[in-house]
């Protein structure tokens, strides 16, 4: 699997796997007992989602040095910031865009800083 699909599927599995657990997060749990009572299917899924994206994320570093990867990666905190908006109906106000501008610009700045390790 090249480095470009790992990412995406890392990436889709970490998104995915947090918009599941926002939404079990505000559901009953399958008993009345902690932490049975925060158990449910969409808790489940998003486990499993993130469980899928490591196994996922295991096989890039095997490709990549990790300050590479968790660079990469740290795009995730724009996607879920932009998926909560888009899903849950999140605002995102200036202050946020400001730090979302941040980070891809700190993404650029370490793009252009090594050569080309994403394999497409």
């Amino acid at each position: 699997m090249t480095n470009l699909l790992l990412i995406l599927a890392t990436m889709t599995c970490t998104v995915t796997g947090n918009l599941l657990l926002k939404l079990g997060a505000n559901q009953n749990g399958f008993g009345a007992t902690w932490p049975f009572s925060m158990i449910n299917l969409n808790v489940i899924l998003g486990a499993s989602s993130f469980g899928l994206g490591l196994l996922f994320y295991t096989m890039l570093l095997k490709q990549l040095p990790l300050n590479i990867a968790q660079a990469i990666f740290s795009i995730q905190f724009v996607l879920v910031i932009l998926a909560s908006a888009f899903f849950f109906g999140e605002q995102i106000g200036w202050v946020r865009w400001g730090g979302i501008a941040l980070v891809a610009s700190g993404l650029l700045v370490i793009a252009w800083s090594f050569e080309p390790v994403i394999k497409v």
